[in-house]
């Protein structure tokens, strides 16, 4: 899905109390408490293809977006996602994040300092999260909160959901940046926009067979890289879109 910049900007704000755009304060937590920890987390990696820039730098002016999320540079634009070395650092942003918020939320939980065996950083772990006050600091508050207000423990996702992107800033430069999944979902993030649903059946069938058909090429070159099995079903008998 992809949206011009000249259309967003001419659209209406999203309505703040909608709840498409709620992230129960997660969001507001991290960045007043554990954004420099988690930036430390990261700074002893070496990422190489991966340079760590400011949030502030390659925030998307129209939205905002990263939101002050940690975020990392592409050295060498698109044409380094063609390389392997780059897609192993890519993963090593991701098990650091998984690191951290397991770490993070088995503090909540259970108040335990114990490294998880299966961390994949966690002299890490060790000498840097769970040495750091603020880290605790945010953990009890949450905790407490917990405590108090069993509703809010229910909209805490326990275990780590994440969304990690690439994005082109405003200056055309590609970022890599990696959130929880409870703060809010990939469009109103990124975008900034809770997309309006309309129930029009008319409508939908004119455009299915063109989106099928896309999302069908998708899951063949998935199978051709061995990713899955295609399955059949009565919309696609043999992998091509048969309206009902």
């Amino acid at each position: 899905m992809a949206f011009e910049n000249e259309t967003i900007s001419k659209a209406s704000l999203a309505d703040k109390n909608n709840p498409d755009l709620t992230d129960s304060d997660h969001n507001g937590l991290f960045l007043k408490y554990l954004s420099g920890v988690y930036l430390k987390f990261f700074d002893v990696l070496d990422l190489e293809v991966l340079n760590p820039i400011p949030p502030i730098e390659c925030r998307l002016k129209l939205t905002g977006y990263p939101q002050g999320l940690p975020s990392w540079e592409v050295k060498g634009g698109i044409e380094a996602l063609s390389s392997g070395r780059f897609w192993h650092k890519y993963d090593l942003v991701l098990k650091g994040f998984l690191d951290f918020y397991r770490t993070f939320f088995t503090l909540v939980s259970s108040g335990s300092t114990k490294v998880q065996k299966d961390a994949a950083f966690p002299d890490r772990i060790e000498d840097i999260l769970l040495f750091s006050d603020q880290f605790h600091q945010a953990a009890r508050m949450i905790r407490l909160q917990v405590i108090h207000d069993p509703m809010f423990a229910n909209e805490i996702r326990w275990q780590p959901a994440y969304k990690q992107l690439l994005y082109r800033d405003d200056v055309g430069r590609l970022i890599v940046t990696i959130s929880q999944n409870s703060v809010g979902n990939a469009i109103t993030e990124l975008l900034w926009l809770v997309v309006r649903r309309i129930p029009d059946a008319q409508a939908y069938s004119q455009a299915e067979p063109a989106l099928v058909r896309q999302l069908l090429e998708v899951r063949d070159r998935l199978v051709d890289y061995n990713l899955g099995d295609p399955i059949a079903t009565p919309s696609w008998p043999r992998g091509v879109f048969v309206p009902q």
